[in-house]
């Protein structure tokens, strides 16, 4: 089997990513932020509405909502141009909203063949997250290692900062700055905050996993998400 890399950790994928049915260990990760430096969390019980504030992440939560598109599994909303993600349990409650690191290039697809490559072989125009809606599970990587794959093709997944990475990048000073301009510095995974993820994203997706979102950077929103042309039938709304 080709290894496929795991594009922002640098970690060769050794075996599909199953769905798990025992707690993950916590990945190692750098110590999280202080919780002060954290956005604030919504209330338990919060709807979509109340948690999104841009548009397009909004349309797709009531899109999930009136559907049933998450299929009674938990699902995360990324919203690319806005650097946050949504965080969601299987009943459409709000579990939190975070800041999060992206791609670094501005772009919806996967370079075919990216997923076979070394971190060395990826072109800056290759690193991007790519758009659509992802069945993710946890499943290994180099060193036995368990991530939370979105596109396992692609080797994009979602976990907490590295570790391995340089600290010239200021990885969690630029996931904690007030813009979003330089929240775009990885491979194409979706860096979290540790303590988010191991508090409110692992115990939600560990056993079944879930479905993740990503908002495109260019392409329309109904481009990537077609079923959303029928959401206002769906839901009642106005065309």
């Amino acid at each position: 089997m080709i290894p496929v890399l795991l594009a922002l950790a640098g970690l060769a994928l050794t075996a599909p990513p199953p769905a798990l049915t025992a707690p993950v260990p916590a990945p190692a990760a750098e110590s999280a932020p202080p919780p002060a430096s954290l956005p604030s969390l919504p209330a338990s019980g919060e709807t979509e509405a109340e948690a999104i504030q841009s548009v397009a992440a909004r349309r797709v939560a009531d899109w999930i909502a009136a559907s049933g598109d998450n299929r009674s599994l938990p699902y995360i909303i990324v919203d690319k141009q806005a650097a946050s993600l949504f965080l969601f349990d299987a009943r459409g409650k709000s579990r939190g909203r975070v800041p999060v690191l992206i791609g670094v290039a501005v772009g919806d697809d996967a370079t075919p063949g990216v997923g076979r490559k070394t971190l060395a072989e990826i072109g800056p125009a290759e690193k991007t997250t790519p758009a659509g809606r992802f069945l993710a599970k946890y499943g290994l990587a180099a060193g036995r290692q368990r991530v939370l794959w979105v596109d396992y093709a692609t080797s994009v997944a979602l976990h907490p900062i590295p570790t391995g990475v340089s600290k010239k990048e200021r990885r969690r000073q630029r996931m904690l700055s007030p813009t979003i301009d330089d929240n775009r510095i990885t491979f194409g995974c979706i860096n979290v905050p540790s303590a988010f993820y191991s508090r409110s994203v692992r115990p939600l997706f560990q056993r079944k996993g879930g479905y993740v979102y990503v908002l495109p950077d260019t392409k329309p929103l109904e481009t990537v998400f077609p079923r959303l042309l029928v959401q206002p039938v769906m839901s009642g709304g106005a065309p």
